[in-house]
């Protein structure tokens, strides 16, 4: 089965930058869309940034310039490097798989980790 787990989280101030890691397992790189999501308390979950199968990338007007994703499929870990924070990036990210790509649509990934914190300061 499919096995997502974030890491890289933590409390930075405005302006500074994180690493976010997603190690996946039990599915091929090659047919998965992997994507990054984020709710804030007392929001719905949004759209970050997603990758497809032929390395095409979509990201949240918000993040743009300052987020990017990417993947390492020899280490079946997927990343989203964040710099320029902003207090209002603060929330719980969440890593998504699935077997296709529908950018940004939180409806469409079945298999979800558990989350890692960011927290941004002013």
């Amino acid at each position: 089965q499919v096995q997502l787990v974030e890491s890289g989280g933590g409390s930075v101030q405005a302006g500074g930058s994180l690493r976010l890691s997603c190690a996946a397992s039990g599915y091929t790189w090659s047919s998965y869309c992997m994507g990054w999501f984020r709710q804030a308390p007392g929001k719905e979950r949004e759209g970050v940034a997603t990758i497809d199968s032929d390395g095409r990338t979509s990201y949240a007007d918000s993040v743009k310039g300052r987020f990017t994703i990417s993947r390492n499929s020899a280490k079946n870990t997927l990343y989203l490097r964040m710099s320029s924070l902003k207090p209002e990036d603060t929330a719980m990210y969440y890593c998504a798989a699935d077997t296709a790509c529908e950018p940004l649509w939180v409806g469409f990934f079945g298999y979800w980790g558990q989350g890692t914190q960011v927290t941004v300061s002013s």
